[in-house]
């Protein structure tokens, strides 16, 4: 072999050994990349999968909107409005810090002190930055496709009724849970339950598709009250012009269907607007008409004269000697403003004879009265199931000293709520029978529960209709062309342990139409001032105002007698009634 050939044969040794070389080499990467794939594909494919799933697979709350609440004729009191709330992942925004400027100007915040609350809460993965935005606004922070910024779909109660209604709907908080009123006392039947769903997700944790349903939001239920949104607007505006008017501290109306007894309005001042979270205060915001007492002062006296007709005692045309127009219980000397002489009971109720229901009241038996007011649902909560009620305050007989009895006999030493007194005229209203109070549109009638004989009853409300005529206290109250039966009362409020001689609540309560009562009506006016203060200057015209139109509205027939009648006719119905 010659040299040349030699070394050609060399030449390609060392070529096919450097082809091995980088073939082996080749062989042992693709190895190495088949071993990899065989580890990530099938070794390690569950771990990798739920550290995939872990990164960018997330689940995510689907809000549910609460139940509206209605009006007896389905107008809308509280409804949910969608709106967005914007979060961050501060452990996903950690890079991004120095866009924290961007992000408070679309927010309308303040940056620096949105910088310290990112900055504070870099350990957390969940981080309101502002909630409750419109949805275009929204929109326009996420614009801005920064990392760890996110959305969320809420909703937020507004009351389109605003301060009319708000003392009874009550609000939510910034959860959309009940705080106050009705969304409070029903925040089960009207809360949802929110709904969940995994969503994938980029690296810059935006949504980019919606992979399963885990559960679906569960909605809450319409809520359709007994409030009659034309009468509560009507008994708005007049108290509202009352209070002004007479410069009163606060004031109350209260409006019941007599058959059914469900409130048909409920109105207060001052008042407050459910949609605006700074007049959130519990001076503002509380249900008076049922949270607040009051002594009724002479606004007791239809039921002293129901309890004198029940003892069998008494009828209808009794006579009460009210001479000299005063009368001594212990060391208290009761009187009259003028001596009445011996007067009926329907005179001591039409003139409002401090004496003469005093001598009635002291003639009964203490559980006899006792029993008679209680039965009416005095010292009791009613069945309203408003949050915060009052049972008001009716001592029992037992504890009784004369001078109770007395006193309690024009309203002294017992405390009602409006919504109470109003119970009670609804009873003598319906013959005797007390309906429970509902807030809610009655369905199916409720059985009431009897108190007084029907004959009790009816003599009562007749007795009552001469109050509001010529001669009687309740003047005021009268109502072209319907018959209207009803009773003043004005009563010193308590203070220091005994009762202010300059601070007053006007009151009156009655019922309408007198010939079948539809309507029972009670006004309180809260320490009226510049002159007037009795319950028939300041709360009567206020009754005739609401009754005037809430009649109107709801189409009661008039049922008015000639007006030639000065009251004989209704005394003798009153007779007849007793059966006399």
């Amino acid at each position: 072999m010659t040299h040349g050939a030699e070394k050609k044969q060399k030449t390609v040794r060392r070529i096919s050994g450097r082809v091995m070389l980088i073939m082996a080499f080749f062989v042992l990467i693709a190895s190495s990349l088949v071993a990899r794939a065989i580890q990530l594909q099938v070794l390690d494919k569950d771990f990798l999968n739920q550290q995939a799933d872990t990164r960018h697979l997330h689940k995510e709350s689907i809000s549910a909107h609460r139940g509206n609440i209605l009006d007896r004729n389905g107008g809308p009191l509280a409804i949910s409005t969608p709106v967005d709330s914007i979060w961050v992942n501060p452990k996903e925004f950690a890079n991004s810090v120095e866009k924290i400027p961007q992000i408070a100007k679309a927010l309308d915040v303040d940056s620096e002190i949105l910088m310290l609350r990112i900055t504070r809460n870099m350990n957390k993965e969940f981080l309101y930055l502002k909630r409750h935005l419109t949805p275009n606004l929204a929109l326009n922070v996420m614009a801005l496709k920064l990392p760890g910024i996110n959305v969320q779909r809420e909703y937020r109660r507004y009351y389109p009724a605003s301060e009319v209604i708000g003392h009874l709907v009550g609000f939510t908080n910034i959860d959309d849970k009940g705080q106050e009123g009705l969304e409070l006392a029903m925040n089960h039947w009207l809360e949802g339950e929110s709904g969940a769903k995994r969503v994938l997700k980029d690296r810059l944790g935006r949504s980019i598709e919606n992979v399963e349903s885990i559960r679906p939001p569960r909605h809450g239920k319409d809520l359709r009250i007994s409030i009659d949104l034309r009468l509560q607007y009507l008994a708005y505006r007049t108290l509202k012009a009352a209070v002004k008017k007479h410069n009163a501290r606060s004031g109350s109306v209260v409006i019941l269907d007599v058959q059914t007894g469900e409130v048909l309005a409920m109105a207060n001042q001052p008042t407050y607007n459910p949609n605006d979270r700074s007049q959130f205060l519990a001076a503002r915001y509380r249900n008076r008409a049922i949270t607040d007492i009051f002594e009724p002062g002479s606004s007791i006296k239809p039921l002293i004269v129901a309890a004198a007709l029940e003892s069998d005692q008494y009828r209808s045309s009794s006579m009460i000697d009210t001479s000299p127009g005063h009368i001594i219980v212990g060391a208290k000397k009761i009187e009259d403003h003028q001596n009445l002489g011996s007067i009926s009971l329907a005179t001591i109720l039409a003139r409002s004879s401090n004496v003469g229901v005093t001598k009635l009241a002291m003639t009964l038996q203490p559980d006899q009265l006792w029993g008679t007011i209680s039965q009416f649902g005095l010292g009791e909560m009613t069945s309203s199931g408003f949050p915060g009620e009052s049972a008001g305050m009716l001592t029992h007989y037992s504890n009784w000293r004369p001078i109770s009895q007395a006193t309690i006999a024009y309203g002294y030493g017992i405390a009602v709520t409006p919504l109470q007194l109003a119970q009670a005229y609804a009873a003598i209203g319906n013959g005797g029978i007390m309906q429970p109070v509902t807030l809610f549109a009655v369905e199916e009638l409720v059985r009431g529960e009897r108190v007084v004989s029907n004959g009790t009853a009816n003599a009562v409300r007749l007795m009552l209709e001469e109050v509001v005529q010529p001669g009687g206290t309740g003047t005021k109250a009268s109502v072209d062309g319907y018959r209207i039966a009803g009773k003043t009362g004005t009563s010193w409020k308590a203070a220091n342990g005994g009762h202010s001689r300059d601070k007053y609540f006007s009151i009156f309560a009655g019922l309408a139409p007198a010939s079948k009562p539809r309507l029972a009506t009670v006004v309180v006016i809260d320490e009226p001032s510049g002159g007037l203060y009795y319950g028939s200057d300041v709360a009567a015209p206020v009754f005739a105002d609401v009754m005037s139109e809430s009649l109107r509205l709801l189409a009661v027939p008039p049922d008015a007698m000639p007006a030639r009648d000065s009251g004989g006719v209704i005394r003798a119905m009153v007779d007849r009634n007793m059966g006399q």
